[in-house]
């Protein structure tokens, strides 16, 4: 049994091709940005969906997926269920399904381990590489993250770099150069998306009754998109805008 909190459909942003994306309920950040907050709390609305609930699924929407499309874990933290998940994925690739984890990468267990030789896709959600910077906006160190994407490269496990480009939070240019340079050497990253900040997400904080903090920041600008743009393709040959 899986907890997830909702199901897409037709998904096109969370992986390669048309998707069906799972949001799994619980995330250990909590992230200033979230636009899911209400995917945070492990005991939140959600549902218990048993495996062939979730095959029959993957099976009524596979005709939309064509060569590219598959089956997207996400949340919340997908890795808080990694143990449940592995049943699943086996079936998926049993049945020739492609299979994507969209993860902040702060888990790397046995059952995490196990997950990814049933995983064709990892997004990693980098939120900082400067330690501090990364506190302050999700309440967590980022080296377990670090340590996540080096097990990656070593596995040479195919992985997309995914960054939320938060005016005067994540847009510090030396973070970013150090960040392009982190990921570099590792062959296994085919791109990084930047995606920008915005504040779709903030109606759902005062149902919560908690304050949204970044009231005040404003979206992107198009300079600012393509500075960050521009920065991380000294160092990456793929690099895209959401």
């Amino acid at each position: 049994m899986i907890k997830i909190h909702s199901v897409e459909s037709l998904g096109t942003f969370d992986g390669p091709g048309v998707r069906m994306v799972l949001f799994l309920q619980g995330c250990n950040f909590k992230c200033l940005y979230c636009a899911n907050p209400d995917t945070i709390d492990i005991t939140g609305e959600s549902k218990l969906y048993d495996y062939e609930e979730l095959m029959k699924l993957a099976r009524s929407q596979r005709p939309f997926f064509g060569k590219k499309g598959g089956i997207t874990m996400s949340g919340g933290e997908p890795l808080m269920q990694a143990k449940a998940i592995i049943p699943y994925f086996k079936l998926l690739k049993d049945e020739g399904f492609n299979t994507c984890l969209d993860t902040n990468g702060s888990y790397l267990n046995d059952s995490v381990k196990e997950l990814l030789r049933y995983t064709d896709l990892v997004l990693l959600d980098f939120k900082e590489i400067n330690d501090e910077a990364h506190k302050k906006i999700t309440g967590m160190t980022n080296l377990p993250t670090l340590k996540f994407a080096n097990y990656l490269q070593e596995i040479n496990k195919p992985t997309w770099a995914r960054y939320v480009l938060v005016p005067g939070y994540t847009d510090n240019e030396n973070d970013l150069h150090k960040l392009g340079q982190f990921l570099q050497p590792m062959d296994n990253v085919q791109k990084i998306e930047i995606q920008p900040y915005h504040k779709l997400g903030k109606h759902k904080y005062k149902s919560l009754g908690w304050e949204y903090q970044l009231e005040d920041v404003e979206q992107n600008t198009a300079e600012q998109l393509i500075k960050a743009k521009d920065i991380f393709q000294l160092y990456i040959k793929e690099v895209i805008v959401n």
